[in-house]
């Protein structure tokens, strides 16, 4: 049964790998074909039955705002020129009985922080974290995976995947144990955030969709800045993990880093050809 159905959006960064597009555009409002960055997390927290919709924010960021607000003035518009497809494609980003909520951070300080900033609204449930900027194609939506595992483990969750040694230090890294029934589920045992190389304990890495216990606030309440200053989310995870088990779970799905420019050039092309038959234009001499 599904006991999560809160899910925080930390939007709060400054994109900056992916200036000047930027500079006035939130990252998360860049497209990958027609659609912004994330309503394609928010479409995957919907469809994994999570009703309401948690955005840590921050300074420019109120373009994702107007996004999931309603725009009457364009839908008469299309309702008068009779553009019913266009006009139910943007009626139908917010469904009814969903709700959203919009939370400022006052500054890029960590990830840890923008989680913690959510408490209020989180109170004492089970939520989900989704991070716009990897997008995951996969047939059953990723944070439902984790939803699943984590109602039969009854813990918190991370997704997890291998990655290439050079990208190591992009990413939290973890030891886990041995592969825990059917391969996929493991138990963490020790978690560091964007280690070097030579220091790194695996080349597991965490991507951005967490299952999380409350119990995490009270860590994160805890938790000193670390790396760049910042409230880890990883650093409350493994303050965490001296009372609980928490585990790792490699998803199903193919992802894109849509936090820079390869990923989103390659996120367009795969979404493009998949679910829009486009075809690349080939120069002709």
């Amino acid at each position: 049964m599904n006991h999560v159905k809160k899910a925080i959006f930390p939007v709060g960064g400054m994109g900056s790998r992916l200036l000047p597009a930027t500079k006035t555009l939130p990252k998360e409002i860049l497209p990958i074909i027609n659609k912004p960055i994330i309503q394609y997390a928010v479409e995957e927290a919907l469809k994994s039955d999570i009703t309401e919709l948690i955005f840590i924010t921050g300074r420019h960021k109120r373009p994702i705002e107007d996004h999931f607000d309603t725009a009457p003035e364009l839908e008469l518009y299309l309702l008068n020129k009779k553009k019913f497809d266009l006009l139910n494609a943007i009626k139908s980003i917010v469904p009814k009985k969903t709700s959203c909520i919009f939370i400022r951070q006052p500054g890029p300080l960590g990830l840890g922080h923008a989680i913690l900033s959510a408490e209020p609204v989180i109170k004492n449930e089970k939520f989900a974290v989704i991070l716009p900027d990897d997008l995951i194609d996969a047939d059953t939506p990723t944070i439902k995976q984790l939803i699943n595992i984590s109602n039969k483990v009854d813990s918190s969750v991370i997704a997890v995947e291998d990655v290439l040694l050079e990208d190591i230090q992009k990413y939290g890294i973890i030891t886990q144990e041995n592969e825990y029934k059917n391969q996929k589920i493991s138990k963490i045992i020790n978690i560091i955030e964007k280690p070097c190389i030579k220091t790194a304990p695996s080349n597991t890495a965490v991507v951005g969709r967490y299952i999380l216990e409350p119990h995490i606030f009270k860590h994160l309440q805890k938790t000193l800045p670390g790396l760049n200053n910042e409230i880890q989310l990883t650093d409350g995870i493994s303050s965490l993990m001296k009372e609980k088990n928490i585990f790792a779970y490699r998803y199903d799905g193919i992802r894109f880093d849509c936090g820079n420019k390869t990923g989103m050039f390659n996120a367009n092309i795969y979404f493009g050809k998949k679910y829009h038959g486009l075809v690349p234009i080939k120069n002709e001499k």
